[in-house]
């Protein structure tokens, strides 16, 4: 496919280039100076580089888009053409002419942006050229890399309640590709868990997922493109992590969290409840354990860093709801000490 692309882009050179080369030399004016079709020749060329420069400025904007700024730009010249035949009367053509090109200017543009932003708004029906995330409806969603790799995201969208276009950003795949390459044994499961999420998606079909190739070479950080391409595309950013939601919140972008929608469909563990946890690492605090639930809850186990890889039950003795989360506080039962000490 890489090199049918290629053979177009070459013919677009040549077309252009012999094209402008033979303009130039027909063109009565410019016939009396030997260097004139060469000039044409190099303006066909110059005329190549824009095309494919606007190629790539518009190959990653939704089609919908382009079709609604298209209808806008024709609707606006069509007033701009309506609104000049009040000046027929003026007798000095160059300014009805003048009056006619700043009309179109300023209406044709108004009647894009307007056209452009306004067709999310229609209800289009199932046409094929809009693209499966019309069929399915709702707005381009981009996951990041922390909500790739916690995986829940398979499962939501697989009960229907993610729904509209999921957007891979090719940057993030090459952060997830990165961590599954790390020398760090934690670090390369989840890096290979995240590319296994992925993965489903696209063989299981449960959503329009695409790899965006868009980059931005000017950002080094990666939550700093997120932001930047969900701009670019008006999409809503699917994430974990509580710093990105911020900042994407104060650039006017919409965020889905996944902690936050499990935190409020999970059931309320009280105090007094018995748990039964393996404690993974040792907490900040001097003696405190470090346990999680089934899903990423944070547990404190209080006088439990003695007990590192094993399984004890524990006591819910407090909780914590913070921006960040919900931490869950706990004591070691007993009866549950007791044996171990004997």
């Amino acid at each position: 496919m890489r090199w049918a692309w290629l053979v177009l882009r070459i013919l677009l050179f040549v077309i252009c280039s012999v094209g402008g080369y033979l303009i130039a030399a027909q063109m009565d004016t410019l016939a009396r100076f030997w260097w004139a079709p060469w000039a044409g020749l190099m303006a066909g060329v110059l005329f190549a580089l824009a095309a494919l420069s606007v190629e790539k400025l518009i190959k990653h904007i939704p089609l919908k888009v382009i079709a609604g700024g298209t209808i806008g730009l024709v609707v606006g010249l069509s007033i701009a053409k309506l609104i000049s035949f009040t000046f027929t009367g003026l007798e000095n053509p160059t300014i009805r002419v003048a009056i006619y090109v700043i009309l179109s200017c300023i209406i044709g543009y108004m009647g894009m942006v307007l056209g452009s932003i306004k067709i999310e708004e229609l209800r289009v029906p199932n046409w094929p050229w809009f693209g499966r995330a019309t069929v399915r409806g709702g707005q381009v969603k981009i996951l990041d890399t922390s909500v790739i790799i916690d995986g829940r995201i398979a499962d939501i969208v697989e009960t229907g309640f993610l729904s509209g276009s999921l957007v891979i950003p090719e940057f993030v795949l090459q952060e997830l590709q990165h961590i599954a390459d790390s020398s760090d044994s934690t670090r390369r499961v989840r890096g290979r868990r995240g590319l296994d999420v992925i993965r489903r998606l696209q063989q299981e079909e449960l959503a329009d997922v695409r790899i965006e190739r868009q980059d931005f070479e000017n950002l080094s950080d990666v939550d700093a493109k997120l932001v930047a391409l969900a701009l670019r595309l008006n999409a809503k950013i699917v994430t974990n992590d509580y710093n990105l939601s911020k900042v994407a919140e104060v650039q006017g972008i919409r965020v889905l969290n996944i902690n936050q929608l499990a935190n409020a469909l999970k059931p309320v563990v009280l105090p007094g409840e018995v748990l039964r946890l393996q404690i993974l690492k040792e907490g900040k605090e001097q003696g405190q354990g470090i346990a999680y639930l089934e899903d990423g809850t944070m547990v404190v186990v209080e006088n439990a860093s003695r007990y590192l890889g094993r399984e004890v039950e524990v006591s819910v003795t407090s909780i914590l709801q913070t921006t960040a989360g919900r931490l869950i506080f706990t004591t070691i039962k007993d009866a549950e000490l007791s044996r171990h000490q004997h």
